[in-house]
């Protein structure tokens, strides 16, 4: 009677919290789970698919794709809270860890981080995570507070694994360097451990039951569906041992299906009697059983959609996108940010600990984004749309219309439809006016005064020189070792001399053999002997998730279209040129394309009375690129690890005690305040 399902729903699957004598930490189990309760709820989601699905998704959707601090005026705790994003312990970023601790919240109701001190006590150097599992709380002191936590890696096999204690975490008390942080979500009744917010453990049995039901009468399918009777006598013991067998081996498991019994006999009264055992409707049963226990553990866990979790609805696709779309909404306000905000307020404890607690937030996925590609989105979205999905602002109306009128071309000249728009292009390209022509029957306007003085193409204008005089091409004898958009370089630190200076000092070089690459720039670190050095350029480019336009100004097409690379000093040399007239400080023909002037405390240039901010001007969708270019190390007696090169030149750039605008430079104007503009437009 093995094969039949008996599922006892009387049975508790609350926890039972209990301290035992002689035990210094305090049990949380069940009756048959005896202080193994996390190990019991891990059991059933290794168990239960439909409750493993939603548990995956829920915790996907808490840990979001990232976690991002948001930018502030204090740029000293910003640079050092970047830090401790990118790097919370030796070997996992912060949102590594977040997603793990994301996973035990939902799965266990809590989770616990191992918290590291520095060897002065004055800040926390590391955290880890500590899987909720390995964790049971020990006695509360007098004042009821749990001041030390054990941790044991199977609490099955104490003996073999025998519990730690570790120090609860403690901002008052940090004689131990280190300490265990263990918390959750309320749990009425629970004032020692955190239980899960679903309710539907004995559902999620239920599953677990059905699935073990299926298996067996799939590796068991013939037992227990048929009775089969011999009329030709009681064989003996050995005899019926070894006609079970045979039967079992032929005609039972998941492949015995379609095969036929043949028999043999003397008589139809010595024919075997073979007779079915009916099951009214099993099938129509199970059926009702499994919706049933899908829909009891979907509610337990508030899941306002199975879509949501990756299980189908029945519904078709255009009703299931809408569905999809409103359901993640109230999930994600009911289910997902309560979580998401106990996980900040803790790493708030801990970032204040180190003075760097600034705004975070996750960056969550939207479903939209799983359903359609971004070219599908292309098609049938308007502009403002996709970047409403992507959480971006709308764009305004005049920003869209950014482009210039262009009605066509002549001797390759562009010719437009308003003399306005005419005197604006002569002004970008290096000279004034504009002159008639007649194209298509309509009057349209060329930049220049004249024609030849529009077509001359010996003229260059000073972008174009500035472009011959001072760019440079990808060297093809160097190595691309680094490209990052330059965050938190002022204009007058020097990467590439301090990069160098730290190789200078970490290199010993034979004292034979150089090698004197062709060099452009006077600032090129060439190292003491002239073996190595580093080549830092930079890149102008384009921020493509603010517009899908081409470039729509002749400066920053002209920048773009070159595909150069440039020292930053002749980037800043660039503020002495008129590159990009009309864009400075009240219309004037020059500013800091690197970094604008101060003005009112930000880096700027001003047309007709509104700020813009350098590069190409406001809404201008273009920043630097910083590049970093290694040559070969020879001479050299050790090898140089250039990671950490660079890593040491970032800190100390973002160490630099400079005006606190630095961060400018990696932003498009597009991205800044009021757009780049001093005043709201």
């Amino acid at each position: 009677m093995e094969n039949i399902l008996a599922i006892n729903l009387a049975s508790s699957t609350s926890p039972v919290i209990q301290e035992v004598r002689g035990r210094d930490y305090i049990e949380y189990g069940t009756d048959e789970w005896k202080n193994l309760y996390p190990q019991f709820l891990i059991d059933l989601y290794y168990n239960s698919s439909t409750h493993a699905a939603i548990i995956n998704a829920t915790s996907d959707m808490i840990a979001g794709t990232d976690i991002i601090a948001l930018e502030d005026d204090n740029l000293e705790a910003y640079v050092g809270l970047k830090k401790f994003l990118a790097n919370a312990n030796g070997s996992e970023s912060l949102h590594e860890v977040v997603k793990k601790i994301a996973f035990d919240f939902k799965l266990q109701g809590g989770y616990a981080l191992n918290i590291i001190w520095s060897q002065d006590r004055q800040t926390i150097s590391e955290i880890y995570h500590i899987p909720v599992e390995r964790v049971r709380a020990g006695r509360p002191n007098e004042l009821g507070k749990i001041d030390t936590y054990f941790v044991s890696a199977d609490w099955a096999n104490i003996r073999e694994n025998e519990p730690q204690p570790v120090a609860a975490f403690n901002v008052n008390d940090r004689s131990t360097p280190s300490q265990l942080l263990y918390t959750g979500s309320y749990s009425p009744n629970m004032d020692i451990y955190h239980t899960p917010d679903y309710n539907c453990m004995n559902w999620a049995l239920v599953d677990q039951r059905v699935a073990e039901f299926h298996l067996n009468n799939i590796q068991n399918g013939f037992s227990g569906s048929y009775f089969i009777n011999f009329a030709n006598g009681v064989p003996t013991r050995e005899e019926r041992m070894e006609i079970e067998r045979s039967i079992e081996e032929k005609f039972t498991g998941a492949r015995a299906s379609g095969k036929f019994v043949l028999t043999f006999s003397d008589s139809k009264e010595n024919t075997p009697e073979i007779t079915p055992i009916a099951v009214s409707n099993a099938d129509k049963q199970y059926l009702a059983l499994q919706e049933l226990l899908m829909q009891n553990i979907l509610t337990g866990h508030r899941c306002t959609s199975p879509m949501l979790v990756g299980i189908s609805s029945e519904n078709g696709f255009g009703s299931n996108a809408e569905e999809l779309n409103s359901a993640f909404e109230i999930y994600l306000n009911t289910v997902i940010k309560p979580f998401q905000s106990n996980i900040l307020k803790t790493l708030n404890k801990i970032l204040t600990v180190n003075g760097i607690n600034l705004p975070l937030e996750f960056v969550q996925s939207k479903p939209i984004t799983t359903m359609f590609t971004v070219e599908d989105m292309k098609m049938v979205m308007t502009t403002d749309e996709i970047r409403k999905e992507m959480g971006l602002p709308e764009l305004k109306e005049e920003e869209e219309q950014e482009n210039f009128s262009k009605v066509g071309m002549i001797d390759g000249k562009p010719v437009f439809s308003t003399i306005e728009e005419a005197e604006a292009h002569a002004k970008s390209i290096g000279c004034s006016g504009y002159h008639a022509h007649e194209y298509n029957g309509e009057t349209a306007y060329m930049a220049c005064k004249d024609h030849s003085e529009a077509t001359d193409l010996t003229k260059m204008t000073e972008l174009e020189k500035f472009i011959d005089e001072c760019g440079e091409d990808m060297p093809e004898d160097w190595e691309l070792v680094e490209e990052e958009v330059v965050d938190g370089e002022h204009q007058d630190f020097d990467f590439e001399e301090v990069l160098n200076e730290a190789a200078n000092e970490k290199l010993e070089l034979a004292s034979t053999g150089t090698a004197r690459p062709d060099s452009k720039s006077s600032q090129d670190g060439v190292n003491k002997s002239y073996n190595d050095f580093y080549k830092v350029r930079y890149v102008y480019t384009k921020d493509n998730f603010l517009s899908q336009k081409g470039e729509t100004r002749e400066f920053c097409r002209i920048m773009m279209a070159s595909k150069k690379i440039y020292r930053k000093e002749d980037i800043i040399s660039m503020g002495n040129r008129v590159v990009n007239a009309g864009w400075g400080k009240g219309g004037a023909d020059t500013y800091s394309i690197w970094l604008a002037d101060q003005v009112e405390g930000c880096c700027n240039s001003l047309k007709d009375n509104k700020l813009e901010l350098y590069k190409g001007g406001g809404n201008c969708h273009h920043f630097w690129l910083r590049q970093i270019y290694k040559t070969s190390l020879r001479g050299a007696k050790g090898k140089i690890n250039s990671n950490q090169l660079i890593s040491y030149t970032k800190a100390r750039s973002e160490g630099f005690t400079a005006e606190k605008n630095d961060n400018l430079v990696a932003r498009p104007p597009k991205r800044m305040k009021n757009n780049g503009f001093i005043k709201k437009r």
